[in-house]
């Protein structure tokens, strides 16, 4: 399985802007620009779609874990929180915090706090990062 997206940039780093676009159409040349990024532009940027993924993967793969365990969420709430610092040669990524609020039924805290470990492990997006991933979970 193979997902797409594309971006397009025009002009210089800090002067220029660009649009991102999602093979579903769900974002269609969405604009994003360096004060979008790293300053308080208008528009999106790069982190805060890591951040939206990371937070729907896991969320998914949470609701995959408890189902396993024959338990239906009604509901997961996850924000994905991503850090990007300056470094030697410009930014790294170096953590992402999930702060996730669920109202599961039936469950109690111990198997809870089990599920929310086992699907930080197991979330693809989670894989991806070479950062710290922290993570803060509360029952409903």
């Amino acid at each position: 399985m193979k997902r797409n997206a594309a971006a397009v940039w025009q002009g210089g780093l800090k002067d220029g802007s660009g649009t991102i676009s999602t093979e579903s159409g769900t974002l269609a040349q969405a604009q994003y620009s360096f004060g979008a990024r790293f300053e308080q532009g208008s528009g999106t940027n790069p982190e805060e779609l890591l951040g939206a993924a990371h937070a729907g993967c896991y969320s998914m793969a949470l609701s995959l874990v408890l189902g396993e365990s024959g338990i239906t969420p009604e509901r997961i709430d996850t924000t994905a929180t991503v850090s990007i610092e300056p470094d030697d040669g410009g930014f790294t990524i170096t953590a992402v915090h999930l702060d996730v609020h669920a109202r599961i039924p039936g469950i109690d805290e111990q198997a809870f706090q089990d599920a929310v470990n086992a699907a930080k492990a197991g979330c693809p997006v989670s894989k991806l990062f070479n950062a710290e991933i922290t993570l803060q979970a509360q029952l409903a």
